[in-house]
């Protein structure tokens, strides 16, 4: 019984780390889609408020997905995705590129450019997710770098008032660094390929 203990966890790890790779080509074309507010929308999760500051949607390439546990947001958003568009959804520009993601941060490096950097910025982003429902929670559970997939909701900022602490989502595609990252409350996952 206690063999069989090690080799469980192994497997799980194997799954965990698993990576599906794509055919050739551009796979999720278009960038994010953003729209402002119809009406507000306000949620209470545990300690925090949520607010809705855009609609969202965006079908976009899993570049990598992180599963966090112990920060202060883990029970809120357990788990960030790296996505990709246009060009970055393409497996034969990203398999040029080293992917990771660690500390609520998404990572790239290159020895030679496949694309310009530029486009590598405004095509990828760090998501941290926010799942609506256990529909979706379950769905991200299952979800597996390099699968193409689709997500709709919304932009939010986040506010704890026991202390103010706040997390507030970037509303450009075009920043880089501290501040970047898109905080995604979603409604809808769907996992296409």
């Amino acid at each position: 019984m206690k063999k069989s203990i090690p080799i469980l966890l192994l497997l799980i790890l194997i799954s965990c780390n698993s990576e599906i790779k794509q055919e050739p080509g551009v796979l999720a074309k278009d960038p994010p889609k953003q729209t402002p507010l119809i009406q507000s929308q306000v949620w209470e999760r545990d300690e925090y408020f949520i607010n809705a500051i855009a609609q969202f949607e965006l079908k976009a390439k899993v570049l990598g997905k992180e599963h966090y546990i112990f920060d202060r947001v883990s029970d809120l958003a357990p788990y960030d995705l790296a996505l990709g568009w246009g060009q970055m959804s393409d497996q034969t520009i990203v398999d040029k590129i080293d992917i990771s993601q660690r500390s609520r941060w998404f990572f790239w490096n290159v020895d030679l450019y496949p694309i310009p950097r530029k486009e590598i910025e405004m095509s990828a982003s760090n998501m941290h997710i926010i799942s609506s429902n256990d529909e979706v929670k379950n769905q991200l559970d299952d979800i597996i770098v390099g699968e193409i997939i689709y997500l709709k909701g919304y932009l939010v900022s986040v506010m704890s008032p026991k202390d103010g602490w706040h997390w507030k989502s970037s509303l450009s595609r075009n920043d880089t660094g501290n501040g970047a990252c898109e905080v995604v409350w979603v409604e809808k996952l769907l996992r296409l390929k």
